[in-house]
Order: structure tokens, then sequence, then C-alpha cells
């Protein structure tokens, strides 16, 4: 689905974003704008700011910033889509869809009605299910024996499914509607020999536990026995609104958790989930009776940087740990953590906590195996590496895990490791699993060169980018000269990493949130067409540069991109490459963009005396970016 950027901007410009930050925020009048507490981090006095003249939030002490919709992004894990239609629902507006036919139309307007009427369905069942737990003794002894408050089951709207088969009949006066048989909640069967069909309830004295997608909606469920009947958890099936390979139990519950804690628990089951939040762990999910997938690990990182995985220490812990390492490796890129928690084999993690104490499960999180060293134990398992056999299996075994993590410096280092482990030169090994490739790169045409200045001199400072050869001295000589054919090089920093992204998007992906918010805010072009990429990254993941440039057409922004990609074909830079090329031009637009946010601190602080702080924090976060250029500099980061 394609939405008209006209329609985007009309949107922002309509919405106001202190109401719509204000809902999730508690925001005071300070001068000109409002104050609150950060919701993307912890802290104890206010450092975010929203401006209603400027339709923009910016938080002094973790950088984070944008508009209505990216803080629905952000803050409510919705995808781009996802934001746009929500915050159009809330002003009335109808979102337009620029591709398909109308019959293509109608088709996405029934399934949308559909989606809405099984959710409704489904939460009418949920609340019969709580109310039916208000008059079960046994399902309440059963969560009291499980150390559940009433406010834990309040929290994730646990119920009761009663033992009868037809139930819900009670609930729903159509007990035929074939509603209850598509949301799930209802097993129909017929007679072979063509006898009328039979009903009954698929969930039958069972505690229950809603599933809710990110906005809270309830999309399924998930039923635990009360006795030892078989199977002992039930999950809801694939529904039009449920598919247990993209949803996480208890993600909702634990938005705001995951950011106060900077990290997310994922663990085996929703009971576990229920049990780590009454025991001081609120920041747990669960995968839905499947192995954890690449399409959960994505959305995992919508919400935190940070993921560990929690498993038995087991054989079944294990292929469950190798399964995740599987969807994880995708998105292992330099700017994430991804660990994996071993717990000893008679333990799940609530009887370690409640056996061993809320302290040592945090130390045995904060000391969970980084996925680096996981996935070298993973290859090698098993295998004699003092032979010369074991090693080439160790080869072998390693190379499709390295393959799909994304490029940069956690990449590059395990090829380092796994070159010693198996006795060969990163080069050696490269030159195997890339038989293709040629045995060593062609030396750029310079780079940068020790001792050749300083920041702000000689270097990379007012006047742009170092004089001397390699890609500084293209950027540099960019203002007055075309390359062969008439393709202009770019113009700016902007354009320069405008134009690496749309080379190589899966770049995006490998960007901090203070990147993002900086690209994604950069004045017209370039600023709404890099939230623009954001949305398809979303939605889409990475894409190459002819789809992108499909998408594009009529895009506002397709003047710039011309600009900067059309002309004779330039073959794309290798992603390692491009990867350091646009850390340094971000680290500079950055350097440039904090001191403009000095700036007005200061003008800020002359009637808000706590503007001060916000200036310092600002000024010891510069220092550390110049500080990081000049020893990439100096050190030559980038040799010929």
């Amino acid at each position: 689905m394609a939405i008209p950027q006209t329609f985007i901007q009309e949107l922002v410009a309509r919405a106001d974003v202190v109401e719509i930050v204000g809902r999730y925020v508690p925001l005071k009048k300070a001068g000109a704008n409002f104050m609150g507490l950060c919701p993307f981090h912890g802290e104890k006095s206010p450092s975010f700011s929203v401006s209603p003249t400027k339709q923009f939030y910016h938080c002094f002490g973790c950088g984070k910033n944008g508009n209505a919709i990216s803080f629905l992004m952000d803050h409510a894990g919705m995808t781009f889509i996802e934001a746009v239609k929500d915050l159009a629902q809330q002003y009335g507006m109808q979102v337009p869809e620029e591709e398909g036919t109308p019959q293509d139309r109608q088709r996405a307007q029934e399934q949308r009605e559909k989606q809405h009427t099984l959710t409704s369905v489904l939460e009418q069942a949920g609340d019969a299910y709580r109310k039916a737990l208000r008059e079960s003794e046994r399902a309440i002894a059963y969560f009291k024996g499980r150390g559940l408050s009433g406010e834990v089951a309040k929290q994730f709207g646990l119920g009761y499914a009663p033992e009868g088969w037809r139930s819900l009949a009670s609930v729903f006066p159509h007990y035929d509607d074939p509603l209850l048989v598509e949301s799930g909640l209802v097993i129909s069967t017929a007679e072979e020999d063509g006898a009328d069909e039979k009903r009954y309830d698929r969930f039958r004295d069972r505690v229950m536990f809603p599933i809710r997608n990110i906005k809270g909606e309830c999309i399924g469920f998930g039923g635990r026995v009360l006795g030892d009947d078989k199977p002992k958890y039930l999950n809801s099936p694939e529904t039009p609104v449920f598919s247990k390979g993209r949803e996480l139990y208890g993600l909702f519950e634990a938005r705001a958790a995951l950011r106060e804690q900077g990290y997310v628990l994922v663990t085996e089951g929703y009971m576990d989930v229920v049990a780590l939040a009454q025991l001081g762990f609120p920041n747990a999910v669960a995968t839905l009776g499947t192995a954890c997938t690449t399409e959960h690990v994505q959305k995992l990182f919508r919400f935190t940087d940070s993921v560990v995985f929690s498993f038995d220490g087991d054989g079944a812990g294990r292929r469950a740990a190798r399964k995740a390492l599987d969807g994880a490796l995708p998105f292992a890129s330099d700017v994430r953590s991804i660990k994996f928690l071993f717990l000893p084999a008679e333990h799940d993690p609530d009887s370690f906590i409640r056996a061993n104490g809320r302290e040592a499960f945090a130390r045995y999180v904060s000391e969970a195996t980084p996925l680096s060293r996981f996935l070298i134990e993973s290859a090698r398992e098993g295998l004699d590496l003092n032979t010369a056999e074991g090693r080439a299996h160790l080869s072998s075994n390693a190379k499709p895990l390295w393959t799909v993590m994304p490029e940069g410096a956690l990449k590059m280092q395990l090829l380092g490791e796994i070159a010693d482990l198996v006795q060969l030169t990163g080069r050696e090994l490269s030159e195997l699993w890339n038989p293709q490739a040629p045995s060593a790169k062609p030396a750029r045409e310079g780079g940068w060169k020790k001792g050749q200045g300083k920041f702000g001199q000689d270097g990379y400072g007012k006047g742009g980018y170092a004089q001397g050869k390699g890609y500084g001295n293209s950027y540099a000589q960019s203002r007055s000269t075309s390359r062969p054919g008439g393709r202009s090089q770019p113009a700016s920093r902007a354009d320069h990493a405008t134009r690496i992204l749309l080379g190589q998007s899966a770049l995006w992906d490998t960007l901090s949130n203070e990147d993002h918010s900086l690209l994604c805010h950069l004045p017209e072009p370039h600023g709404p067409l890099l939230a623009w990429l954001e949305g398809q990254m979303h939605e889409h993941g990475a894409m190459p540069w002819e789809s992108l440039r499909e998408q594009l057409r009529e895009h506002p922004g397709e003047e710039l991109v011309l600009r900067l990609m059309s002309g004779p074909a330039i073959p794309v830079q290798p992603m390692d490459e491009s990867a350091p090329e646009l850390r340094d031009l971000l680290n500079r637009m950055l350097v440039d963009d904090i001191k403009a946010q000095e700036t007005e601190a200061i003008e800020a602080a002359k009637s808000d005396p706590s503007a001060l702080q916000r200036y310092k924090t600002l000024r010891e976060r510069r220092v550390e970016l110049m500080a990081v250029l000049e020893k990439a500099q100096t050190e030559g980061i980038i040799q010929g």
C-alpha cells in the first residue's frame, strides 16, 4: 500500500502533537512548550519537550525527537502505515490509496471491516472469560498458587473458560454465527455421512490468557488446563487477525517497561510472562507455541535495541535457542545487543526466581551469552578442532550463519574469530567463503592519512571533507565538478548520506535512533524523503535501489532522487565500504545539529534554568562525537 505524500503532510499539519503525546505522557506548560518525563528512557527530572508551534517533540536527555506519526511508531510500536491509519482515524480522515484497482480497494476495505468484527467478537469472549474467573474457585486457586495478584491478573486480562461444551452459547445468542468459527472460539465438525454439523467451544476448563496486538486489541487466546489433560497449552488457530509467527504474548503490556528496563526478555510461555511481571520483570514477552521468527525479532527491535532470549538449559531449550539465533542474525547490527540466557535444566524463570531471588535472576540476565559467542558455540558443537576435518566442518557450519548478518564491525570481528579457530587468515577464509570475490580490494586513491590535520583544520571542518584523495576529496570537489556523463556528485552531506542509503537501504537498520531522528527531520526535501524510506523499511525491509525507484515515482522527493541517482550506471559501493563512510557523515551532521541545539538551550536558559543542564548534556555528546571523528582521522580508518 502506498499513501500519497500530500496526504501525509496534510495529516501531520492537522494533528496536534501535544494532544497525541499527552495521551501517553503527562505534560506541563513550560513557556512556549510543554515538558514531561521522557517515555523513551528513565529519568527523574523532565527533559522531554513538546512544541505546539513546531508540532515537534524532542528529548534533551536521549535525543529522541519527531512528529505525531513518529511518536506512535516509536512509543506504540506501530509500523508507518499503522501509525498513519491510526492518526487519520482519530482526526476523521480517510486514508487514500494510490495503488490497486477499485476491486482491490473494495476487497481491502472488506478485509479491514472483517478484522474489526473479529476483534470485537474476541473482546466479547474475553469479557465473558474474565467474568467466569470471578465465579470459579478452582481457577482463582490456580492463579493464587502461582503467586499472581489480582492486580496482575487484571493487567493481563486473565480469565477462565468453563467446563461446558457450549458455554459460549450463553454469551453469543447466535451460536451458529460463522464468525465464532472464523475467530477460533468455536470448532465446527460435520459427520462424514452429511449429517448436521456439530459445534462446541474450543477452550473448555482452562485458565485463559488474552493475546493482544500492539494496539491492545484482543486477537486470540492461549489456554492452560487446570489438571493433567492434554494438550497442556492450547492457542487460538491462525485467523485473519492472528498469526502466531508474527505475534508475541505480552508485548502490548510490556511496552513501557521495555524502555524503562532497556531490554526485552523473550521467554517460552505466557505463564512465564505473567509470573515474571509479578516478580518484578515486566519487560518479558513470549512466543506462542512456535520458534522465534525474523518477524518476531524485527517487531521487538521497534521497541528496544537489546534482546535477551531466555531458555531452559536442557536439550529442547538449546534447540529453541538455535532457532532463535537464526531469526536474530539478520538484525545483529553494531548498535544492537542480542543475548541468550540458559537457566538450569530444573528451572523455568518463575521457579528460578522463587528459589534464588530476583537479584540472582538479574545477574543471570546480565551475564547471558552474547550472540557472537553463541554463534561460534553452535557452529563448533560436537566437533574436534584438533583435527583438520573438525576445523573444516566448523567453517562449513559457520558460513551460513555469518553470511546473513548485516555488514559492520561485529561481522568483521566474527570473521577474524572464526578464521583463528579454523587456522586460516581472515583473507583466506573470506576467499574460501566468497570464491568469486577478488583476492584483495583495489586500493583507493588515497583516503585518510595519519597526521593529515585535526578536526576543523586541514581535515573535516567547516570546509567539508579533507582536501586529499579518496571519497573525501571527491566530496569536496563535487560542488564544482561532475562525473562523466553529466551526473553531478552529491553537493552536501545530506545529499551524500541520502545517496548511500538509497543505494544500500540495508544500512538503515544498522543506524541508531539518534541517526534515524536526525535524518528524518532534515529540511526538505531530504527529511521527508528519508522519513518515507523509514516507512518502506518498516513495511518491507531492505529493498534494492531498483525497487525503491519504482516506489518513488510521483513522490515529492523524486526530483532529488533523480539528481542523486540518475545518469549512467555507477556501481554501488560494497556495504563494508559504504558503512564507515555513512557513519562518518552522520557523526559530522550530528555535531552540527547538536551545536544548533546548544544555542537554543543557552537562549532558553535565560527564562528556564533547567535548560543549562540540557546544554551540558548536549555539549558532552558533541565532545564525544568530535573525539570519535578526530580519532578516526588520526588512526586512518579508511586506508588506500
